[in-house]
């Protein structure tokens, strides 16, 4: 006698993640510039309040470390919207 299959059970969809090892690594690259940023941003302060520091307006904390956060921003975007299964 042979064994008949059971068509009747429903077929499990196939179970994947919504992002693909592609997308993690540019979720991590922007990830790491973003950090990168805040990290340029920070310190400049003064111990005496009534001193004033002009280091804290300096090209690094004015202009670049914005730069990278928002640099670090678009990438998170990118890396969300990136198809990873769409072939050129």
């Amino acid at each position: 006698m042979s064994k008949k299959q059971n068509n009747n059970q429903p077929q499990r969809p196939k179970r994947e993640f919504i992002f693909q090892k592609k997308n993690y690594l540019f979720m991590f690259v922007g990830l790491a510039f973003i950090s990168l940023g805040f990290i340029l941003m920070s310190g400049g302060g003064s111990d005496d309040p009534n001193v004033f520091n002009p280091e804290i307006y300096n090209f690094r904390r004015i202009r670049l470390a914005p730069t990278l956060v928002l640099i670090g921003l678009g990438i998170e975007v990118y890396a969300i919207l990136l198809n990873p299964h769409k072939k050129k």
